[in-house]
């Protein structure tokens, strides 16, 4: 569970009031959805039906594939389902009993689901209608006043007597018709394997969404169309910044030259940025013999997201998934003493996961990403401090790439956890003391910490109001103990560090996704790969231009000069489309007066002026991150 920070401006549309009772409405539209399915369509076989961030899916083992019309007659027949205000009613079954029900019904895949569930465990199904077959003496009444406008499709009508039910733990709510009819919709079909397994059968997934209003889900929509805009993949491609090279494999990011120039404008500010709060910089190998990754526990708990390993000389090396355990070896390489906490260690580390095929998403969900990893070895009444420090410098980064809206989550000790009760009790007190200094609200997610620590994550808002986690902040006592890590204390003796870990972005890729997504490829002109193109209206003024834009590359400025001979007004069209900036056109008049004529994307035409001015105000805007 997260709050919006008191500082967050805008309401955002879709910030959900009572999440348990839209995961209700969610869970029971999949079965709504799932029933429906099989009024139409007999033949069809369910298989599972979860809820997910905006809606529901169910994935169905059928034949014949699912058409838009299919699509508009399910949601046809679910309204009437939902007009029917049918109960939805839940039931303890008996395994032998619920197992010959399903042989006779033949749904192989819930005899599987069934046979998934734990000996011992109770085992429950929800009916929508009646578990003795449906005498529900006013059902017919309730269809009769159901049945939808008059329209192309033509719904099945649900019979008196039918019931439908799946196995499912819930939560449902109690009657189809506390759902608003006018607030779900059906989106898409895709393609699926059952269990997520390649060797089992492919099966076909109805994704939907579901709200609580009519209108909530028109902001949904409208978020969504707004979103394929932004799609920092068609974006990508369009401005020529990135691209995922398929001959390469999948999930690899190629940065192209302006992704590239975006890439060291951002890696350079975050160094200074961490530089200047006292952090010191570390680069560190992509592989290490096994054996390290075994000490860390990766080996143990992460084996599944690692590639696999090489052999080297007759060893086994691991190419790295974590930067971790290298920081962890570096302050091992040195006996310190307590008079040296707190150490800061950032790195631009780039590591390497296995992803399968099917979850890979532009530079959202890669195989090889740069994380911007720091990890801080203090004292444990440093934890707090040095907290507060991290929270204010997450502050500054993220505010000066356009993001204030911010929401946080304090997740505190599972039941499953490393460490000693007043290890935890002293960490997250820490945390939540920071976060007080700091003034920032939060919620706690009790039992949501890492096993090896407490932890606070940060999410932020878009300019559409959705919602991505990036910053992270973790204690760890786990790692100090099986590495055995030591400081000398003012004492004499040799006591244990606590081990921070951090990232503001999160992943390098994945911020500058968002980033794309945010702007919508329209950067702020301290961040724009190119922030002047100096346009010719004919070959007499090249000269000239050619001389300005050397003057400007030469104060520190990215400049470009279109050389492509075009009518001057395919040069600015050609330019607002790469969403340039700033236009420095030149022509006769402006040769003559030794000036530059200045369009921008944010105001247009803004007049005439010297080079120098045109400095001055690109400096201003800079320096504020802003546009001209």
């Amino acid at each position: 569970m997260v709050s919006q920070l008191t500082k967050s401006s805008e309401k955002n549309p879709l910030q959900i009031a009572n999440p348990e009772k839209l995961e209700r409405i969610r869970h029971t539209c999949a079965h709504i959805m799932a029933m429906a399915v099989q009024i139409l369509f007999p033949e069809t076989k369910v298989t599972i039906g979860p809820t997910t961030d905006t809606g529901f899916y169910y994935d169905f083992d059928r034949q014949q594939p699912f058409t838009p019309e299919d699509l508009a007659k399910i949601s046809e027949q679910m309204r009437l389902i939902i007009k029917a205000n049918l109960p939805i009613i839940r039931e303890e079954v008996d395994r032998e009993e619920i197992k010959a029900e399903i042989e006779c019904l033949g749904e192989p895949y819930k005899l599987e689901i069934l046979d998934s569930i734990p000996e011992g465990e109770t085992i429950t199904r929800y009916y929508i209608g009646s578990p003795d077959g449906g005498r529900l003496p006013d059902v017919g009444e309730k269809l009769k006043d159901a049945l939808p406008e008059p329209s192309l499709i033509k719904p099945v009508k649900i019979p008196a007597t039918i019931s439908w039910w799946d196995l499912c733990s819930g939560p449902h709510v109690s009657y189809t018709g506390e759902i608003d009819e006018l607030a779900f919709a059906l989106e898409s079909v895709a393609g699926a394997y059952w269990r997520g397994d390649e060797t089992k059968a492919q099966l076909q997934r109805i994704y939907g969404t579901a709200w609580e209003t009519p209108q909530q889900l028109q902001a949904y929509l409208q978020q969504k169309e707004e979103a394929k805009r932004r799609d920092h993949r068609k974006l990508g491609q369009e401005l020529k910044l990135f691209s995922i090279q398929e001959d390469a494999g999948g999930g690899l990011v190629f940065w192209h030259p302006r992704g590239a120039k975006m890439r060291y404008i951002i890696e350079d500010y975050w160094r200074k940025a961490h530089l200047d709060t006292g952090y010191e910089l570390l680069y560190t190998p992509h592989i290490a013999n096994l054996e390290l990754w075994k000490t860390s526990g990766h080996v143990d708990f992460y084996r599944e997201n690692m590639f696999d390993s090489m052999n080297i000389e007759e060893q086994a090396y691991q190419i790295k998934p974590m930067n971790c355990p290298f920081h962890v070896l570096t302050y091992k390489n040195d006996l310190h003493s307590y008079r040296e906490l707190p150490l800061r260690w950032a790195e631009l580390g780039t590591v390497y996961r296995y992803e399968r095929s099917g979850v890979l998403h532009g530079l959202m969900r890669v195989r090889g990403f740069t994380q911007d990893d720091a990890h801080i070895f203090c004292l444990p009444e440093q934890i707090a401090g040095e907290i507060l420090g991290v929270l204010n410098l997450t502050e500054k980064i993220l505010s000066d790439f356009g993001f204030s809206n911010y929401e946080v989550n304090l997740s505190t000790r599972p039941d499953k956890s490393v460490g000693t009760d007043e290890g935890w009790e002293l960490a997250t007190n820490a945390l939540v003391e920071a976060l007080n200094n700091k003034g920032w609200d939060y919620l706690e997610d009790k039992g949501g910490g890492a096993f090896y620590g407490p932890k606070i994550d940060i999410k932020i808002q878009d300019a559409i109001g959705r919602m991505w986690q990036c910053s992270t902040i973790q204690v760890d006592f786990n790692l100090p103990e099986r590495f055995d890590l030591e400081y000398v204390a003012a004492d004499g003796s040799r006591q244990r560090p606590i081990m921070i870990h951090r990232a503001i972005f999160g992943s390098l890729e994945r911020f500058y996704g968002i980033l794309i997504e945010n702007y919508a490829g329209d950067f702020p002109l301290w961040l724009a790969p190119i922030q002047v193109r100096l346009l010719s209206v004919s070959n007499e003024q090249r000269e000239y231009t050619e001389s300005v834009a050397a003057t400007l590359k030469q104060a520190g400025y990215r400049i470009e000069v279109d050389r492509t001979g075009e009518r001057l007004g395919k040069q600015i069209r050609n330019a607002e489309l790469e969403k340039i900036p700033v236009v420095a056109v030149v022509g006769k008049r402006e040769v003559e007066n030794q000036t530059l004529s200045i369009r921008t994307r944010k105001q247009g035409d803004i007049g005439t002026m010297t080079i120098v001015e045109l400095q001055e105000r690109l400096d201003s805007a800079i320096a504020q991150k802003t546009n001209i």
